[in-house]
């Protein structure tokens, strides 16, 4: 049934289910954690004509079993066996890039369509994955890799694939947003916000790939990838961190009639594409702004559609298992279509860029003494920076002052070289805290 098979391991169970006694592809789950179990659940409470699991791959797998999996399921650890059986769709939930890779790429050469919620193998080898899967006449789905329950990427790539995408920004990562929440609601401090994140299974122990914006970065490549047609790596989209945020910023933030959130956003303009995450300003009653806790909110900008929302559980193993299984219904409907065309997929490698226009807010940290503003204005003036106001809240330690100023709009790159001179002055205590004021 499938070309360039690898030979099945000596002794392993029976492959094969012979096709005549359902009509309905063909499932090979491999993966059986929170999201992979629950995808085994939906499978076979809606099992029938269309889809049928067949197989389940997993680590300990003996461990793994549950009774309410029928017996003729075959389980297994051996990626081989899930490779050289005729399963019809592998779903990978294992995550990571080894050896889900191996198994994603081994499957699309084996003729198998694949699904997949991996957000870090669909941002790095996404394109060269698609253009695989097209030359085998065959579908790689990755629907569940942003967003988890949102279906803002089926959307991207078929919904509002008439349209011509310029821009897309988002909340994309829940942990982030569950303390950014904590902090504007309580005044907390970071610390506590991320440890109650951590307990209620929000954060991970080690959180540094949500907090820093690695999670963000790439799922924002992915987006990129399916709305604006482009091909960008992870690693060239700037993350800024979320960790010197403190309460006082949402106080100051609450004074200009906004709050703080981690902001992923991405605009096309001719050959270069404008990309960053990390936290900004957000007007309190925009869309971002009334975001909250652990949900996601994705923002695309079309030159006919205009713009459009998508908001809902970011995360999770019932929202991500729909995604999962929605993608595989996907792949049903079009395998009942016929054929699929093969074709060569192309993808721009445009120019990435953090240079963006906006207004911006300084948050320093000062020992008082007189001509710290003067100061500071004379760099600014010195960059051609224009100053839109200056806060100072009273009631704050003298040898420890935080005070906020906010600049009109200017480039990234203009501001830059005055930050380094503003904190190398002898009252700054520590590096200016700057985050762009999104309008």
């Amino acid at each position: 049934m499938h070309k360039n098979l690898p030979q099945q391991p000596s002794g392993a169970a029976p492959a094969s289910i012979p096709r005549e006694l359902n009509s309905a592809l063909r499932v090979a789950l491999v993966g059986f954690g929170t999201v992979g179990s629950a995808v085994a659940k939906i499978l076979l409470e809606r099992q029938g004509r269309f889809l049928r699991l067949t197989h389940i791959c997993n680590r300990n797998f003996e461990r793994k079993k549950q009774p309410w999996v029928p017996s003729d399921v075959i389980w297994t650890d051996d990626i081989r066996i899930i490779l050289a059986s005729e399963a019809d769709i592998a779903v990978e939930l294992i995550g990571g890039l080894s050896p889900a890779e191996e198994l994603v790429r081994g499957a699309l050469n084996a003729g198998m369509s694949v699904v997949t919620a991996n957000k870090q193998l669909i941002a790095r080898h996404g394109p060269d994955l698609l253009r695989l899967a097209s030359a085998n006449g065959c579908q790689l789905e990755y629907g569940a890799s942003v967003a988890g329950g949102v279906p803002v990427l089926p959307a991207l790539r078929t919904g509002l694939c008439g349209d011509r995408l310029h821009g897309i920004a988002g909340i994309l990562n829940g942990t982030c947003n569950y303390i950014l929440s904590r902090l504007e609601s309580d005044r907390i401090p970071f610390s506590e916000a991320l440890e109650e994140a951590q307990a209620r299974g929000y954060a991970e122990t080690d959180a540094s790939e949500d907090v820093d914006g690695g999670d963000a970065r790439a799922k924002l490549a992915i987006l990129a990838l399916a709305g604006l047609q482009v091909r960008v790596s992870p690693t060239d989209i700037r993350a800024r961190t979320i960790r010197p945020l403190e309460a006082v910023d949402f106080d100051y933030a609450a004074e200009l009639g906004c709050t703080i959130r981690q902001i992923s956003r991405a605009d096309l303009k001719d050959t270069t594409l404008f990309a960053d995450v990390g936290p900004s300003l957000v007007p309190t009653d925009s869309p971002f702004g009334r975001v909250q806790r652990n949900l996601n909110l994705v923002l695309t900008s079309g030159e006919y559609g205009g713009d459009m929302a998508f908001l809902g559980a970011g995360a999770g193993g019932d929202p991500t298992a729909v995604a999962v299984v929605s993608d595989l219904m996907a792949v049903a409907e079009s395998f009942a279509a016929g054929p699929r065309p093969r074709r060569a997929l192309q993808f721009e490698s445009p120019k990435i860029s953090c240079d963006f226009e906006t207004p911006w807010y300084l948050r320093l940290v000062v020992k008082d003494q007189p001509g710290i503003i003067a100061g500071l204005a004379a760099i600014l003036s010195a960059h051609q920076l224009n100053i839109d106001a200056v806060l100072q809240k009273p009631g704050f330690d003298k040898n420890a002052l935080p005070f906020v100023i906010t600049l009109e709009p200017c480039r990234d790159a203009q501001l830059h070289p005055a930050l380094e001179e503003m904190s190398a002055l002898p009252f700054t205590l520590r590096p200016c805290l700057c985050l762009p004021i999104l309008r």
